[in-house]
């Protein structure tokens, strides 16, 4: 049986990739745990995706993916950034284009009304928005750090501001009431 404890968290320290202990509190810990969480809540939206919403799971899972690459970095100290690689432990801009094509891709397809959208149109939009939302959360965070110089680059940022907006679109998206219209969407 393999164990999961260390035991060595147990003061309230964790450990960062590539060496050193931060407080549990600590911001980098704090951003990257969001991201983990808002991972985790668009989990449960790709859960939710019917058949008919292949395309939509398919891009959340890439998302989460993603995701995960910027908690890597997050969960560096900028001092070992050197170790990080780009699109596995590290964003890129190459990221960023590509969540502002996915961006386009789905706004494309979608009418927002002339207002602000009050989340809940169905449980899967509902979900996209709590997930959206939790992003925005960690990029306050990873704002923070950036300020006190605890990132080692800005694209992180970068690719978090445009992951919330990709999942406001694939929350509208998702938005619709007759799942049927789905299906005859194209992949634009």
């Amino acid at each position: 049986m393999v164990k999961i404890y260390t035991k060595k968290g147990d003061d309230g320290t964790t450990s960062l990739w590539y060496g050193g202990r931060v407080p549990k509190h600590h911001g980098r810990t704090d951003a990257y745990g969001t991201l983990d969480e808002a991972c985790s809540q668009l989990g449960v939206a790709r859960a939710l995706c019917g058949p008919e919403q292949a395309e939509l799971a398919a891009d959340i899972l890439r998302l989460q993916n993603d995701i995960f690459v910027a908690g890597a970095e997050l969960a560096t100290a900028p001092e070992a950034a050197g170790r990080l690689e780009d699109g596995v432990s590290r964003a890129t801009e190459e990221m960023v284009a590509e969540l502002e094509a996915l961006i386009d891709r789905y706004m494309a397809r979608v009418e927002l009304p002339p207002k602000f959208v009050i989340p809940g149109g169905n449980q899967l939009s509902a979900q996209l928005d709590v997930a959206r939302t939790t992003i925005r959360r960690a990029e306050r965070r990873i704002s923070e750090l950036n300020e006190a110089g605890e990132i080692a680059s800005e694209t992180v940022i970068h690719f978090v501001n445009r992951a919330s907006d990709a999942v406001y679109a694939l929350a509208r998206f998702a938005d619709v009431d007759d799942p049927a219209l789905f299906e005859g969407r194209g992949k634009g």
